[in-house]
């Protein structure tokens, strides 16, 4: 990444960094794949759910942190630091207690892993939308797409395909996840260098109308403050609270409320728990990386905002019907497949718009604050399924959700461009400068 003859480097090298760091932010979904061992060792399935609520939390209250480490630091050093902490946690939470104390592993691969997440996260698609202003919806797709399939990866290895946690146990199998997530978000935060300063792509200039559906002119760059005290930003929090509420609800029912459906139509106990299973782990899985590349590069011809649209109305289709049909096994996988492709949508497309709507100079910053919203949902939504699971009352937990993503949808078609910001804060927007003019220095001889 540091040249030495004189030429800017290929910015198809930010894609390939940014995926391989993706993949290993992405093993806080495959938390589920060590629930069972921890469950015959007398855990609580409460326990078990606070450490994954635990790592969301972390994961979204440190990204605001993240993004004001950013211009102090620069992109490289801040991925680096995360895959440092996420590596860390998880070798404590295995060396501590053989992975199966609750409080070690609550503060290993919860807290300090959350952590090591959200420092990480931004660093990509920050990046990547510098290096593709003409492509801000597909690169930042391809970027978070690893985050999806990383759950599958990380899922399979501890399965079927490595059987680490049969061969090697629990706690081995949490230290080389730690060793392995420090080595290859190593690697990939070696391509996190902004571009020069004003760099563009060749024969790209920027419209006054980007064809997002919000207007969005180039000039507008909004700092954190800024963005803050206007009603765009609480609008767009909103929306993405609803989207997030409804994806992680239906994850977080995903294995339970099936099954159930499944037995209810003659199968098997065994047998339901195997299709069930199958529709998280690979139907819900694989369509949310899938959903986050396409909802992303089909945003760039749609627009940001007609994008956003259909897919809240769509997913509000999706979540009513699924308590009707997830207990027959086509039907199953074909909604799962369906919920996971819109929820990968939302971390493909409100990055985006938040540097539509907001500029790019500052979306490190920015949107850490967007995305708190995913933290919200991913309180509201896995305890609303929770607790009306515990009534037995799937349907009304599915309904709820879906009637918020109708609402999102219903706030997104009102959602438009701010008016000019008043004058940065200098302070933060020489920080700002100071970490572009560093990367810029770096990429050059």
């Amino acid at each position: 990444m540091n040249h030495t003859d004189g030429k800017i480097m290929n910015r198809w090298n930010v894609v390939f960094g940014a995926i391989l760091i993706q993949l290993c932010l992405g093993a806080i979904y495959a938390w589920s794949v060590f629930t069972p061992i921890l469950k015959e060792a007398g855990w609580t399935n409460a326990q078990a759910q606070y450490v994954f609520s635990a790592g969301l939390a972390s994961f979204a209250v440190v990204m605001v942190v993240a993004g004001r480490l950013m211009p102090k630091v620069g992109p490289r050093k801040l991925a680096l630091a995360g895959g440092i902490v996420l590596g860390i946690g998880y070798v404590l939470a295995g060396a501590i207690g053989d992975g199966l104390g609750f409080w070690s592993t609550f503060l290993g691969v919860g807290i300090i892993g959350g952590s090591g997440i959200g420092l990480a996260y931004v660093v990509p698609i920050a990046v990547g939308i510098r290096w593709f202003p003409d492509k801000k919806g597909m690169i930042t797709g391809l970027a978070v797409a690893g985050f999806g399939f990383g759950a599958t990866l990380w899922v399979k290895l501890a399965g079927s395909w490595g059987n680490l946690l049969e061969n090697w146990g629990l706690a081995p199998t949490f230290m080389a996840y730690g060793a392995v997530f420090l080595v290859l978000v190593s690697i990939g935060a070696r391509f996190m260098l902004f571009p020069p300063e004003n760099w563009r792509p060749e024969g790209w200039a920027p419209a006054t109308v980007t064809g997002t559906g919000f207007r969005a002119k180039e000039r507008l760059q909004f700092t954190s403050r800024q963005m803050l005290r206007t009603p765009q930003y609480h609008m767009l929090a909103i929306i993405f609270t609803f989207g997030a509420s409804a994806g992680l609800m239906s994850i977080g029912l995903m294995k339970a409320f099936p099954s159930g459906a499944l037995e209810a139509n003659g199968i098997a106990p065994d047998e339901a728990s195997r299709i069930a299973g199958t529709a998280m782990a690979v139907f819900f899985a694989l369509a949310n990386g899938l959903g986050r590349i396409l909802w992303g590069t089909a945003s760039d011809k749609l627009g940001r905002r007609r994008s956003i649209i259909i897919m809240m109305a769509t997913q509000a289709l999706f979540v009513f019907a699924f308590p009707w049909v997830a207990g027959t096994p086509v039907l199953l996988y074909l909604f799962a497949t369906l919920i996971g492709f819109n929820f990968g949508g939302n971390f493909a497309l409100f990055p985006t718009a938040t540097a539509d709507l907001f500029g790019t100079k500052y979306v490190g910053q920015n949107y850490g604050w967007v995305f708190l919203a995913y933290g919200v949902g991913g309180i509201f939504g896995p305890v609303l399924g929770g607790k009306l699971g515990d009534m037995n009352n799937f349907p009304l937990a599915f309904t709820i959700c879906g009637g918020l993503c109708l609402i999102a949808s219903a706030i997104t078609m009102a959602l438009r461009s701010p008016h000019q910001p008043s004058q940065p804060v200098q302070s933060t927007q020489m920080g700002e400068d100071q970490a572009m003019a560093a990367s810029a220095r770096t990429t050059r001889t």
